[in-house]
């Protein structure tokens, strides 16, 4: 048999809004003195009892039934409770009794019959439609799903070791150290031997336990043995001040000849004795009030207690109650108001930190019986709208008298759940936030290949300061681990990888409440050789203005910039091929400068764009597949002129010469060393109809033309010797490996530990680049030889200028051809 202790009970019951004075007709008589004063354990065998003996009254019948399942309920019994409620609940009684609807709908909700629960609710709203009861009941049962997919920080832990087979529940701390808790329990040693006819059990006392170095908590003994704290009565729901040398709570007395009661009681605390037990004078609550759950400010001058007073919302209701100085009687006490207080019950108040109200109840949206709610205390006095804790602090069971740690966020709870126990009897569940532990970690691939990308640069930057960098193993993967990521942060994630584009991520701790993996998959984009065409910036005929739908456009393109500071770009603009050639020229110009002005606007150096207005002469090879005016453009179809005059109609030439109008960039160079702007400083010449195959060179001391080349995206100088092959100085090959623009696999040799050594290369080792561009025309995979003792970082040949194309010096006005 389950039962409930005498002391919830107590505040319980006279939330019942059953008419209870009705048809009391003997046999049942003696059964309704019982229920009357909540003897409900003696209640049930006599109902039974009257029914068996009532044969010929159907009402009178329905109404015992109604009773017995009250007693169930009342007691937690809410499995016993159902057949009794589910008997009559189509009957003459129940239309006439609506609230026999609510109490089997939250009966059915506790025993986890959540859509038969709702059906109920929604019929006692029909019934009562002013009672939003009903409203409230049905959405909690809806939300407990939700609830318990999405639970709440704390994790539970039923004590075994202070539990026993009866009731357990209500804990305080009692020292300061937090090592040793007082709690209530109708287990066998209490004070009085009698059996209470409401549970049919011991009454509750107070009993002490100590948790060691350990963590184990010691059995439990009574917490005094003099009478003091414990009677014949009921003892529950402690308090202890902030001092830890008085103690709050609520007694019941066990007076058979006076109406069931409660009062809230004080005892001062000397070492580890009790002092006499006094009533907490409270004016206008007097001796057979019913009274309890007591909680105060950390300066006892501010009392909040359960009761059922005149001028309450409905059931127990919270109440605050003041006093000038500790020695004062409470003052007449007020109701807490709709925020806080319900047509339900609300009990067990817990005052944390004088701010934060901890309390449980059955009126507010819960997932069933008793649920624990939390609101705030703002500047101005006002508490804000209450929070359910949700699961696991809650259940479809009672969930009452939370106590918290004052600055730590782990405590004590008492429920009926039935997690490991079948009485659902209340137990005492420890509960605590575990410590939030968060990683991050990704993999990085090659955009265009899918492949991992290894030795990618990973910095981490954190808006609390962090600033730590890993690399990607040969699988493309990093981690970043727990003492690396913090609570309440937001990172930045910086990829860099030699050849590649760097880009970002974000990710940030802000708002998550529980441990977590955070998994980010990157892609890292290739530097490409040729052109980008930058999307959707379309010109009218004739016109070179950047139209403002089409700045967004060049978004993708800041931000690249931004990411990468040391790249630079040249930026080219194209007309169709309507028009004079002259007039073409200046309008691909105009349109460069266009795209220059608004980047520049945007912040971007000057110095780090080229811009070029190449006219009609570049027709536009189509990197894709382009369906325009309904018609199909190829992959890889290049709109010339007579292209284009072939084309069915006027509808799809005009597509064709609108894709022809465009700008795109490329990538000239990744060490552009970022700088801070001049004033003034913001002009780009525009070259117009530019000779790309054609750059300027130098002449050095000795004679020898010197001129500048993309290496590996990176500028260098290379001195032209006619006869000589490609070198590279030693310096030079040892200054690229450990910037890692290249490594060892860029080594041509059968035996890597003979041409790799530390500090140094093998003299005549070949050096296989990636790409080497030299007046616009681009060699890929082309060898360089080491050469120790060479004069200059790099030196090349015509054997080798020749895989560029025919190349020819103009000695009067110094520039290098390559055709």
């Amino acid at each position: 048999m389950k039962e409930r202790s005498a002391f919830i009970i107590f505040l319980l019951v006279f939330g019942i809004s059953m008419t209870a004075a009705a048809q009391k007709r003997y046999p049942a008589k003696s059964a309704d003195e019982a229920f009357d004063k909540c003897q409900y354990t003696t209640a049930i065998e006599r109902y039974e009892k009257a029914f068996k003996k009532n044969k010929k009254s159907t009402n009178e019948r329905d109404r015992i039934s109604c009773r017995i399942g009250d007693c169930y309920r009342l007691t937690g019994q809410t499995k016993r409770a159902e057949p009794y409620y589910h008997r009559i609940i189509k009957s003459n009684y129940v239309q006439q009794h609506p609230e026999v609807y609510l109490n089997f709908a939250e009966v059915l909700k506790m025993n986890e019959k959540i859509d038969e629960a709702i059906t109920y609710f929604d019929i006692y709203s029909q019934a009562a439609p002013s009672d939003n009861r009903g409203r409230v009941g049905a959405e909690g049962a809806r939300r407990i799903k939700e609830w318990m997919d999405n639970p709440s920080k704390y994790e539970l832990t039923l004590i075994k070791k202070i539990n026993s087979r009866e009731s357990d529940f209500g804990v305080a701390f009692t020292s300061n150290n937090f090592n040793e808790i007082i709690f209530s329990s109708t287990r066998e040693g209490s004070t009085g031997k009698e059996i209470d006819g409401i549970t049919g059990t011991d009454f509750s006392d107070f009993f002490v336990s100590k948790i060691d170095r350990k963590g184990d908590w010691s059995t439990p003994v009574l917490a005094d043995e003099n009478e003091n704290i414990n009677t014949k009565g009921s003892e529950g729901s402690p308090f202890m001040n902030a001092a830890f040398n008085k103690l709050y709570f609520t007694r019941c007395p066990n007076d058979p000849k006076r109406k069931c009661g409660c009062q809230i009681m004080s005892s001062s605390k000397s070492g580890r004795n009790w002092g006499p037990a006094e009533i907490v004078k409270i004016r206008g609550v007097d001796s057979l009030d019913i009274v309890g759950h007591p909680t105060l400010t950390s300066d006892e001058l501010t009392l909040i207690f359960s009761a059922d007073r005149k001028g309450g919302k409905g059931g127990k209701d919270l109440w605050i109650s003041v006093r000038e100085y500790k020695t004062d009687d409470f003052k007449r006490p007020v109701n807490m108001g709709d925020k806080i207080n319900t047509k339900g019950n609300e009990m067990y108040p817990f005052l944390r930190n004088d701010s934060t109200l901890y309390f449980s109840s059955d009126g507010h949206l819960g997932m069933g019986g008793l649920d624990v709610f939390v609101s705030y205390l703002d500047k101005d006095g006002n508490w804000s709208e209450p929070q359910n804790l949700k699961s696991p602090i809650n259940s479809t069971y009672d969930d009452f008298a939370i106590t918290f740690h004052p600055t730590e966020e782990r405590g004590f709870i008492s429920s009926n759940r039935s997690l490991t126990r079948a009485n659902n009897k209340d137990n005492i569940y420890y509960f605590y936030e575990p410590p939030i532990i968060f990683t991050l970690s990704g993999t990085v691939k090659d955009e265009k290949t899918l492949q991992y990308v290894p030795d990618a640069n990973v910095k981490l930057i954190g808006t609390d300061g962090t600033n730590v960098s890993t690399r990607t193993n040969d699988k493309g993967f990093f981690l970043f681990s727990e003492s690396q990521i913090n609570k309440n942060t937001t990172y930045e994630l910086i990829i860099d990888k030699n050849n590649y584009l760097s880009t970002t991520a974000t990710e940030t701790t802000i708002g998550v409440e529980f441990s977590r993996d955070f998994k980010k998959e990157i892609n890292l984009q290739p530097i490409p050789e040729e052109p980008i065409v930058l999307p959707d910036i379309l010109y009218d005929f004739a016109q070179w203005d950047l139209k403002e739908q089409y700045q967004d456009s060049l978004q993708g393109l800041i931000e690249t910039l931004e990411v990468n500071p040391t790249i630079t770009i040249e930026l080219a603009s194209h007309t169709d091929n309507r028009g004079s050639v002259e007039a073409n020229d200046i309008l691909s110009q105009k349109r460069a400068q266009s795209v220059v002005d608004y980047l520049i606007l945007r912040g971007i150096d000057p110095l780090r764009l080229t811009a070029k207005g190449y006219g009609e002469r570049k027709p536009r090879k189509l990197e894709k597949t382009v369906t325009a005016a309904g018609y199909t453009f190829k992959q890889g179809t290049i709109l010339t002129e007579a292209f284009i005059n072939g084309l069915p109609n006027e509808d799809v030439q005009e597509a064709a010469h609108q894709l022809n109008r465009r700008t795109d960039f490329r990538i000239l160079s990744k060490d552009f060393v970022p700088r801070e702007l001049a004033e003034g400083d913001f002009n780009v010449n525009i070259d117009l109809n530019p000779n790309d195959n054609t750059i300027s060179y130098t002449t050095n001391k000795e004679g020898l033309e010197t001129f500048r080349v993309i290496v590996e995206q990176y500028t260098e100088t290379f001195v032209y010797d006619k006869s000589s092959k490609f070198y590279v100085s030693l310096n030079k090959a040892l200054e690229m490996l450990k910037k890692g623009e290249i490594n060892k696999d860029n080594f041509k040799t059968d035996d890597i530990n003979k041409t790799l050594s530390a500090g140094s290369i093998a003299n005549n080792a070949v050096i296989r680049l990636n790409s080497v561009t030299i007046a616009g025309k681009t060699v890929e995979n082309i060898e360089v030889i080491v050469i120790h003792n060479l004069k200059y970082d790099w030196t090349i040949g015509d054997g080798t200028l020749s895989k560029f194309g025919k190349v020819s010096f103009n000695r009067k006005n110094n520039t290098l051809t390559i055709k």
